[in-house]
C-alpha cells in the first residue's frame, strides 16, 4: 500500500480542501496527517507553503495548489495503481 504524508495546520482551510482532494483520489492509501506546528524543523520547511503532500516511498513533495490528477500521478510514480 502506497503511504503519503499530508503537512498542515489546524485551521487552514486550503489544508483542509487538500485533504478533501486526497481522500477522494487515495481511498486505498494510507494519509498520515502532520500537523507542521508539531515539529520546528518542519515548521521552518512548510511554513509558507502548506498544504504540501508528500510521497513516503520516493520522497517527492508536491505543493499547493494541486489537483486531483496530480495527488494520482504523485502515487503512480512508485508503482501504485
Amino acid at each position: 500500500m502506497a503511504k503519503v504524508v499530508l503537512y498542515h495546520t489546524d485551521g487552514c482551510h486550503l489544508c483542509e480542501q487538500a485533504h478533501d482532494y486526497a481522500v477522494s483520489v487515495l481511498s486505498s492509501v494510507d494519509i498520515h496527517l502532520q500537523d507542521i506546528l508539531d515539529d520546528e524543523s518542519l515548521m521552518s520547511q512548510f511554513q509558507t507553503s502548506i498544504p504540501v503532500i508528500k510521497n513516503i516511498k520516493t520522497g517527492k513533495l508536491l505543493y499547493w495548489p494541486f489537483t486531483q490528477q496530480q495527488i494520482q500521478e504523485l502515487i503512480q510514480e512508485d508503482g501504485f495503481n
